[in-house]
């Protein structure tokens, strides 16, 4: 798996049309950090909500939905697609990247770099013990992508399955003792099975909004953690790819939403993974 389109792409305009797809609200992470990096962009975001979840579908299935609200994007002016979905990533980029002649940037290789980055300050090469927590959903962790992409880069990692942490987030138990009761079993389960992890990456966008209750549990169990949002790195290996630097603008970025299931659900759920109001939706049927 790789960031990078599978073939030569045109030179992109300095300030693109960049669409952003994920099965539902997690992937609005990735575009809020997107927003400070390439203020000058104009966003489609696509939640594809009336299909989700992703993580209970088939292979097959799960390419079928991401390919055609790739495509969809793609007929709405995307000249770069950004796909803001960890299960999408780990089971349909390169059916996806074939599909499209833009690039196409998934979240699973930006995330594993930042923890090659951050495992790795002051050496050009990763220690053989350099160990990574990824931290996912059931769908991501069983296609083994993060572990791949991980090993490649000559970590190890450990991933942990996290079935119950999307719907809490989803329901706003942001800060709330079931969550931190939650937290707590997956963590601990996870650090007894690789007590020599070093780094806990995000392996879904929905899990940086539980960052701060992450941070509380770790120093409660005593074991500390660098983080890497995957969210985060992604959009940064966007700029990158751009070669964009972040800069310092009144300009208000242009936003175009999408939802293929309830807009006020969107609007509601979607401010508080942007950071900001989320209006203006519009519904699209794509199919089942």
């Amino acid at each position: 798996m790789t960031a990078t389109p599978a073939k030569p792409a045109k030179l992109l305009p300095p300030n693109p049309t960049i669409g952003v797809f994920d099965s539902g609200f997690g992937g609005l992470t990735v575009l809020r950090d997107l927003l400070p990096l390439i203020p000058g962009a104009r966003y489609i975001y696509l939640g594809d909500t009336a299909r989700l979840p992703y993580g209970s579908k088939s292979r097959e299935t799960i390419a079928r939905y991401a390919v055609s609200s790739a495509k969809f994007l793609h007929e709405q002016g995307a000249e770069l697609l950004v796909i803001a979905c960890n299960t999408a990533t780990a089971l349909a980029f390169d059916d996806i990247r074939r599909s499209l002649p833009i690039p196409v940037i998934g979240v699973v290789e930006p995330g594993a770099q930042a923890a090659l980055s951050s495992s790795t300050p002051y050496s050009l090469l990763p220690t053989p013990c350099s160990h990574v927590l990824v931290l996912a959903t059931t769908a991501t962790v069983q296609s083994h992508a993060y572990t791949h992409a991980l090993n490649t880069l000559n970590l190890e990692a450990y991933e942990k399955a996290c079935p119950l942490l999307v719907p809490l987030v989803e329901e706003g138990w942001i800060n709330h003792p079931v969550t931190d009761e939650v937290l707590n079993i997956y963590l601990t389960e996870a650090l007894t099975a690789a007590p020599s992890t070093q780094t806990l990456l995000l392996g879904c966008t929905h899990y940086p909004l539980l960052e701060p209750a992450i941070r509380r549990t770790l120093a409660a169990l005593n074991h500390p953690l660098t983080i890497i949002d995957s969210a985060q790195a992604t959009a940064q290996a966007v700029a990158l790819h751009l070669n964009q630097q972040p800069t310092t603008t009144n300009h208000r970025p242009q936003m175009t939403f999408y939802a293929t299931d309830s807009i006020e659900k969107f609007e509601r759920l979607g401010s508080a993974f942007l950071g900001q109001p989320v209006t203006g939706v519009r519904h699209v049927d794509l199919g089942g």
